[in-house]
């Protein structure tokens, strides 16, 4: 058997493994959480009672159980089980697969369950190789990712795969597992005495952002630390340190929140903005990413109800690349909080989305002579600029003429909403739009 591959099996981990891999539940009645699958009468429990497992694609946060569940299926199914990590592996390990699951069949009849790990790292000619026998049954595939499958994972894969979403665990539910671990004498700390405060559980739970595997981890170094078994929120505090924060720059989780954080600002939050604001902060995001995008808001979707919010992100920006963090990072909140209050129109990019599609439909249509330029004898004689109207000439500036093609006359495209700043402009194009009919007449 290769070492790149984990056959699966139920038998105690070594009593000095870490405790996460002592705890890993070997039976559903075992597992914790994943109620929206595995509840009575859910899909995934469906599927593995009546043994019609499909090939799958786990997509969850660390530590919400994706390879725990897939040793429990193949447990449960009596499947043989390989392990395959996409970091160690490549193609050529998988004819090595075939000719197991192969064996596994004629010669003791059990289906071959192919764990993927971290599939999502694997090129596509990698994940390619994988479609002919999974089409032909040699056997059932379930991948775990925490990127998004319909970035990461090949089309022709993911259209033969079921994907199935796990959340983070709750605190109450990794507060349990924490309870189960302490108690548990076979495998946990129930033999060595240990009691944990409700006060410093809920703690491990909360601070463990979903994921079992760092609760345990905690729980364990917490047990190391604490006098006379007592782990109180003082030794939990201790052997938390500062826990880094799920982010990553490239991936879902980035794309996830800097999503909330436009999204606070646009729908009026400052303090979901805040909060986001935070978040990022605390992961180590670029500063200068974050201030681009307030910037790009303030036109997008403040523009005209507030002109200020473009300074003010402008000024924002230019700030921070004065002084840095950390004092930077009241400059942004400044921004933010004024961004998040201001009010909001996205007049001005609506106008100029209608302007380019109507230029994409209606192509290069020509200048109307009267507001052409006309520096040379020539270029007067064929009539550009004639007929034009110099607007400072005329009573409150302004004189009718149309500076649309011919074509295009009388469209609008921009619409000022009815606050903010751009009540004031609304008014002032009502009255212009007034003069002009006046001029009609």
């Amino acid at each position: 058997m290769m070492d790149l591959f984990d056959t699966g099996t139920t038998a105690l981990p070594d009593k000095d493994a870490p405790l996460a891999e002592r705890m890993r539940p070997h039976t559903l009645d075992e597992f914790m959480g994943q109620a929206h699958l595995l509840g009575e009468g859910k899909l995934l429990r469906r599927l593995i009672e009546s043994d019609t497992l499909t090939s799958l694609i786990f997509w969850g946060p660390p530590g919400s159980g994706k390879t725990t569940l897939a040793r429990i299926i193949a447990n449960a199914t009596k499947s043989h089980f390989i392990f395959f990590s996409a970091i160690l592996s490549g193609v050529k390990e998988i004819r090595e697969i075939v000719k197991e699951a192969e064996e596994e069949k004629k010669y003791r009849g059990l289906n071959t369950i192919l764990f993927v790990d971290e599939i999502h790292r694997f090129n596509k000619s990698q994940q390619d190789a994988f479609l002919p026998y999974v089409e032909k049954g040699t056997f059932t595939i379930i991948g775990a990712t925490t990127e998004n499958p319909s970035f990461e994972v090949v089309a022709p894969l993911l259209s033969r795969c079921k994907v199935l979403v796990l959340n983070p665990l709750s605190p109450e539910e990794i507060g349990s597992i924490l309870r189960h671990a302490l108690e548990d004498r076979e495998r946990g700390l129930g033999n060595a005495g240990f009691a944990a405060t409700d006060e410093a559980i809920a703690f491990m739970a909360e601070q463990a952002g979903g994921d079992a595997r760092v609760a345990l981890n905690t729980l364990e170094t917490a047990a190391r630390l604490a006098k006379e078994g007592a782990i109180d929120l003082d030794t939990v505090r201790e052997a938390l340190q500062k826990k880094p924060l799920l982010y990553d720059k490239g991936g879902e989780e980035h794309y996830n929140v800097i999503s909330a954080f436009i999204k606070s600002m646009r729908g009026s939050d400052p303090d979901g903005a805040l909060y986001w604001l935070a978040r990022m902060i605390e992961a180590g995001e670029d500063p200068l990413f974050i201030l681009r995008r307030m910037v790009i808001l303030a036109s997008e979707d403040i523009g005209n109800a507030d002109p200020r919010a473009l300074q003010v992100a402008v000024a924002a920006l230019q700030g921070f690349q004065f002084v840095g963090l950390p004092e930077g990072r009241i400059i942004m909140a400044q921004a933010v909080t004024y961004l998040a209050t201001a009010p909001k129109s996205n007049a001005s990019y609506a106008g100029i989305n209608a302007a380019q599609a109507e230029v994409r439909k209606s192509g290069a249509l020509p200048v109307p002579l009267h507001v052409r330029n006309a520096p040379t004898r020539l270029m007067k004689e064929l009539g550009y600029g004639k007929g034009y109207r110099y607007a400072h000439d005329y009573e409150e500036g302004y004189a009718f003429q149309e500076y649309l093609p011919e074509r295009l006359a009388g469209t609008a495209f921009y619409a000022p909403r009815g606050h903010g700043y751009e009540k004031t402009i609304k008014e002032r194009m009502e009255y212009i739009r007034s003069l002009k009919e006046r001029e009609k007449e």
